[in-house]
């Protein structure tokens, strides 16, 4: 039985498990990185597997009972009493095109509940943390989210699903209708960082569809421990396992909602798409 108390020696572990991979990342970003494709436009690099590969070595050797969940195709004991749900380089993208916005992103499941979240944006050198009922933390400073409570003031950050080019439920409708209602709109490239900057009152709010639970995991938690709102696209209760993810400063969350069911896509909405 693990009792509250314990979740600061898996924090520790965690955060130096993201440190050293981020490490290992920003120094591998300027020597180029060997590339495959798992879809038509959703990459895997090397890095990706090495950066994985060390996390799991480091929080194995430290908690041999845990389950794992990870990116690169590693599902050991995901139903066990504590899991780790891992994303070793959350905009791989971006990495491969050497372009600085990527992250590193640690949750740990305990019996189904995330009780810990870890991004660390290694570029930045800013590491996120929160713990259950612990609020949440940037570089050891508390972090709240904004207090923006109009959308058209509101800066948004959402992303597209690697499957955009073959499905029309893609995205690019909620987009446009945003895009004339917020401020403004931005496509950051990585889920894990748009939720920690909604989470310190950078973004006040983000929504994306059709992520996985390793996108999510971490940055949910640390948007909800700011002080934030996460729930699916119709206001319902948010699992990681859900596929679509609204995360807000809990202000302009209802407003967010009737904006993402003004229609469902429709694939003559679908337009184009650059990059």
């Amino acid at each position: 039985m693990v009792i509250m108390a314990d979740w600061d020696r898996h924090l520790r572990a965690a955060q130096a498990a993201a440190r050293e991979a981020g490490a290992m990342l920003r120094s591998g970003m300027e020597g180029g990185a060997r590339i495959s494709f798992k879809g038509a436009v959703d990459l895997v690099t090397e890095f990706d597997c090495r950066a994985q590969d060390l996390i799991v070595d480091r929080l194995a050797a430290a908690f041999p009972d845990h389950g794992f969940l990870a990116e690169e195709g590693l599902n050991r004991g995901e139903k066990n009493e504590l899991c780790w749900v891992i994303d070793p380089l959350d905009g791989t993208t971006n990495f491969a095109h050497r372009f600085p916005i990527f992250a590193v992103s640690i949750a740990l499941e305990h019996q189904g509940r995330v009780v810990l979240g870890v991004v660390y944006d290694p570029m930045r050198e800013e590491i996120f943390h929160a713990l259950e009922g612990g609020g949440a933390w940037l570089n050891g400073s508390g972090i709240r989210v904004s207090a923006v409570d109009n959308l058209d003031r509101s800066l948004l950050a959402t992303g597209f699903p690697y499957d955009l080019r073959e499905s029309p439920v893609n995205n690019i409708v909620h987009f446009n209708h945003f895009l004339i209602r917020a401020q403004a709109v931005r496509r950051c490239g990585s889920a894990a960082l748009d939720l920690c900057h909604v989470a310190c009152g950078r973004f006040d709010g983000f929504w994306e569809l059709k992520l996985k639970p390793w996108d999510q995991a971490a940055g949910a938690l640390i948007v909800e421990e700011a002080g934030g709102h996460v729930t699916n696209f119709e206001g319902a209760v948010f699992l990681i396992s859900s596929r679509e993810c609204l995360a807000t400063n809990g202000l302009i969350h209802e407003a967010m909602i009737r904006i993402l069911a003004l229609g469902k896509e429709k694939p003559e909405d679908r337009g184009g798409l650059d990059g």
